[in-house]
């Protein structure tokens, strides 16, 4: 039977894929579903066909899987910000655990038992930080929101169940500030416009919050007024930061920092450290689960003070801190040179005294660690950004041998296929996914390889 667009099918759903989308096959082919769970029985419409597979969207639920929920929030569909609100949390962890296993059966030759998620006890309000592109709806009006799936149409904000309310709050001042005040909204098309996002920042145990206007431009008309607004009215604000972007990009912060308020920082607490967070700093959104997950690699590297460690993409030193107590001596290194600053406050701040921190490419930085500098490492922590490790820095690795490795990956797939450049000197000793983006199909994991 030949697929085409626009045909309807009622179709099994017999899985769920990797971004939590249903699979069914009609005919032996392959048809993709979002929305819809292992078990259900849907009438679909086919909406795109590829050569190997094809898209469908639901247009009726025939029968319905137990682990359905009603989704709690109204701008579910549309925005994409959280793709499985229409599944019942546990279910969703024993999805992501699922998908892993599936990328590792298909690619190791160890297979490995991929461990249970660790998820959360209130996987809501999560986010310690929030990003609100600012957009014009229908009627000319501004509007702050998300962004709707696969577009840069902007849906305004409705109560979002992820983000940490008192974004949502100054956000929504600074959006009438703005509308009470007429000042511009920058256009994508033509570059014209002056506000683009409001991004803010929360210190979840301090209550410390930064506010970061990003303009295209370098002033704000009544600049003061609205900072006198928002600290009066949320006192909690120690730093508020205008971050000039004039460039022509989707990249939402630009690299120009001006403090209008404070000092352009908050600090944070985690685990016994505190961590001194800038606008441009990586810091994990969901400090409840960086903390698990931090300690989870530490857990697993058994770090002992007779070890060196390397951290690889270390950013602002969370988990070189983290593992610092146990080693003798932990180097971290980050491209990020703003992080690598703040890496150091933080390490001078915790009182630690046995980190070394270097600016730069990993990839580079790393080669000459080993081949110049004659460093090795007894242990490697890496948690690296979504395309996974570097070739060179793989090789680099497997030359020092270190007897141990652990691998935190924000992507599976890239995780799975490093890992097999390892498999053939090391023991996979276990994959374990800790959920740090609930209600999304995104997954962390952990990772241990012993040296055989």
């Amino acid at each position: 039977m030949e697929i085409k667009k626009n045909q309807e099918y009622i179709v099994e759903i017999i899985d769920n894929g990797y971004e939590g989308e249903g699979i069914a096959k009609i005919d032996g082919f392959t048809v993709f579903i979002p929305g819809t769970i292992k078990g259900e029985k849907v009438k679909i419409l086919i909406v795109k066909v590829l050569s190997s597979h094809a898209f469908g969207k639901v247009l009726e639920i025939l029968e319905l899987s137990e682990t359905r929920q009603e989704a709690d929030c109204s701008t579910y569909k549309r925005c994409g910000g959280c793709n499985l609100r229409h599944i019942k949390y546990e279910e969703t962890l024993k999805m992501k655990q699922n998908a892993v296993q599936s990328l590792v059966n298909k690619t190791l030759k160890n297979k490995v038992e991929v461990q249970e998620t660790i998820g959360m006890e209130n996987p809501f309000h999560y986010r310690n930080k929030a990003q609100y592109p600012i957009g014009i709806n229908k009627e000319g009006e501004p509007v702050i929101g998300v962004f709707a799936q696969r577009t840069h149409d902007v849906i305004p904000m409705e109560k979002c169940l992820i983000q940490n309310p008192k974004s949502e709050k100054i956000a929504k001042t600074i959006l009438q500030f703005i509308k009470d005040n007429k000042i511009s909204i920058y256009n994508e098309k033509t570059g014209k416009g002056l506000f683009r996002h409001i991004v803010i920042k929360v210190g979840i145990k301090t209550d410390e919050i930064m506010c970061i206007l990003v303009v295209n431009g370098k002033s704000i008309p009544k600049e003061a007024q609205l900072v006198e607004e928002l600290t009066s009215k949320f006192p909690q604000i120690k730093t508020i930061v205008k971050n000039i972007n004039m460039r022509n990009t989707n990249v939402i912060l630009g690299k120009e920092n001006i403090n209008i308020y404070g000092d352009g920082y908050i600090e944070d607490v985690l685990g016994e450290y505190t961590f001194k967070i800038s606008p441009l700093s990586f810091y994990q959104v969901n400090s409840v689960q960086a903390e698990k997950l931090y300690n989870l690699g530490v857990e697993m590297a058994q770090i002992t003070k007779q070890d060196t460690v390397f951290d690889l993409y270390c950013g602002i030193g969370t988990i070189t801190l983290f593992m610092s107590k146990y080693a003798k001596k932990v180097y971290g290194i980050e491209i990020v040179e703003e992080a690598i600053k703040a890496a150091k406050e933080n390490a001078k701040i915790n009182n630690v005294d046995n980190t070394e921190f270097y600016a730069g490419d990993v990839e580079v930085v790393l080669d000459d660690l080993i081949n110049n500098k004659g460093i090795s490492a007894d242990i490697v922590m890496f948690d690296p950004p979504r395309k996974g490790l570097d070739r060179n820095s793989i090789n680099n690795i497997l030359k020092i041998k270190p007897k141990k490795i652990v691998y935190i990956s924000c992507n599976p797939a890239t995780l799975i296929r490093d890992l097999t450049f390892f498999e053939n000197q090391y023991n996979i000793k276990t994959i374990v996914p800790v959920d740090m983006f609930p209600f999304t199909s995104n997954v962390e994991c952990v990772s241990v390889m012993c040296i055989k």
